[in-house]
């Protein structure tokens, strides 16, 4: 199991929008294989700030949906209402 932490900054005025797009965003990646769960925070105190964590089977799935036709398509929605370029980090849990 993996978590994707996604960092994004959303332009001033365009919260509004991008709440639509990410909830887009989500319910495709609900159909995606290997994916396992995920949430959307804000940052308190900066609305324009927010964190997607998605939890995923395996780096493969992963991968198989960062590069799929049907993310493709729900970035090209959300990229425009971002002030820099999304981050993404990818944690696995520690070995015992």
């Amino acid at each position: 199991m993996i978590k994707i932490i996604i960092e994004r900054r959303i332009m001033p005025g365009l919260e509004e929008e991008y709440e639509e797009a990410a909830r887009e965003a989500m319910r495709e990646s609900l159909g995606a294989r290997g994916f396992v769960g995920g949430e959307s925070l804000v940052e308190l105190g900066h609305s324009d700030r927010r964190l997607m964590i998605t939890k995923w089977r395996d780096m493969r799935a992963w991968k198989e949906w960062y590069s799929s036709e049907t993310r493709t398509r729900v970035m090209q929605r959300l990229l425009p209402l971002l002030t820099e370029e999304e981050r993404i980090r990818i944690y696995e849990p520690t070995a015992h």
